[in-house]
């Protein structure tokens, strides 16, 4: 192997030195180029979900705003399928599910019938909502957890050939530890900076989730007492007109 003697120092192995060298580029090559799959990932499902967060946001918030100013269910029925978003397919939900359960009688049992059906409806409805929202979520959570142990990963791994370099060639000069150990510091370094992100993605992910589910669970209860007490203000009005 080629040996290089500089003025006043020790002799160093070339030789030793690219084959360790090329030995740890493929090693930490391949551990960069995983953490860079898991970054594109991550920022990729990042500003889809921002993206699709504020679309939904403000379809819920103008459909939320003109079902409640309209003059009566026939014509927030109108309102639901003519608009898109989660509120607007909840509530367009709700009402085909009292389409299947029209009755000619209102009496108490077949008004609990029919809000036992309505109330199924919603939650279901609700339940498939929720789990559209927390998809990417999962993926989010396993990158955060597990890039930092690619990382290291590659820490280790050069750690270990700088080892068996120092073994190889009984001295611990920086030019032979300083190679190993700084590729293998920049892969755990990616992999925090990898981590970061979607770690903090998951939990802004999972608290926008609950604030959304629980702002639709509360409209879904509105719209529930909403039409089980509708009948009988019309009943009552029907009986006096009569009267």
């Amino acid at each position: 192997m080629a040996r290089l003697r500089l003025a006043g120092t020790a002799p160093v192995n070339l030789g030793l030195s690219r084959m360790s060298y090329f030995t740890n580029s493929i090693a930490v090559n391949l551990t960069l180029a995983v953490l860079f799959v898991f970054s594109v990932v991550t920022w990729m499902l990042i500003f889809s979900r921002v993206w699709q967060n504020t679309r939904s946001g403000k379809r819920d918030a103008a459909f939320k705003k003109a079902f409640w100013a309209a003059k009566d269910l026939y014509e927030g029925e109108k309102l639901a399928k003519s608009h898109s978003g989660d509120m607007a397919g909840l509530t367009a939900s709700g009402f085909a599910a009292m389409a299947q359960t029209k009755e000619t009688s209102l009496s108490l049992d077949s008004l609990g019938d029919r809000k036992d059906i309505l109330e199924r409806t919603l939650k279901s409805q609700l339940q498939q909502i929720q789990h559209r929202k927390e998809y990417g979520l999962m993926v989010l959570a396993s990158i955060g957890s597990t890039a930092p142990f690619v990382g290291l990963f590659g820490t280790v791994w050069g750690i270990m050939h700088a080892l068996k370099d120092i073994s190889v060639s009984n001295s611990a000069s920086l030019d032979i530890v300083a190679g190993p150990v700084g590729e293998a510091l920049i892969a755990t370094a990616f992999g925090i900076a990898t981590a970061i992100p979607a770690v903090l993605a998951y939990n802004y992910g999972v608290r926008r989730v609950r604030t959304t589910v629980a702002s639709l669970d509360q409209f879904a209860t509105d719209f529930l007492n909403l039409v089980i007490k509708t009948p009988f203000r019309v009943e009552n009005k029907k009986a006096e007109g009569k009267k």
